[in-house]
């Protein structure tokens, strides 16, 4: 155990996390979602006993997100509906986003399933949780530390 550092983070995670670099992404996703698929040999991380907005809070705590684009989160989109449309579940993984000062609603992208999936091929990893919600799947843009320093 190390002090500050929230124990869902599992050794393999925080390794991942720290490998990452600006402007990489990382998806959290429902235990429905194709992980071993798309990864096609990047790291699949499981963490079988959180659900996504747990596994989301736990991995935002160290990962800063992208604040030079505009839109640092992206969902996928719950089939046959349309934006503005968001399932209870987002609307809770995007209300904790804004009450933890992550990411305010309108910078999260609704993203339709297939290009979703598009996007995930090129993540650096993907977190595979044990939530039975579908449509539950998350992708963070990490960003870098001391961005909101500069001038």
């Amino acid at each position: 155990m190390l002090k500050g550092i929230d124990p869902l983070l599992t050794p393999e995670l925080l390794k991942t996390l720290a490998e990452m670099g600006h402007g990489d992404e990382i998806v959290i996703a429902d235990a429905n979602f194709t992980a071993v698929t798309l990864a096609q040999g990047k790291p699949v991380i499981r963490l079988p006993g959180a659900d996504v907005e747990r596994a989301a809070r736990a991995v935002l705590s160290l990962l800063p997100l992208d604040a030079m684009v505009d839109q640092p989160v992206a969902y996928m989109q719950v089939g046959g509906t349309e934006p503005p449309y968001r399932s209870a579940q987002q609307r809770r993984v995007i209300g904790m986003l804004a009450d933890q000062g992550h990411a305010q609603p309108e910078q999260c992208q609704p993203t339709e399933r297939f290009a979703f999936y598009d996007r995930v091929r090129h993540a650096h990893a993907i977190v595979l949780t044990g939530d039975l919600q579908p449509w539950g799947n998350f992708l963070f843009k990490k960003g870098v530390l001391g961005e909101e320093l500069v001038p």
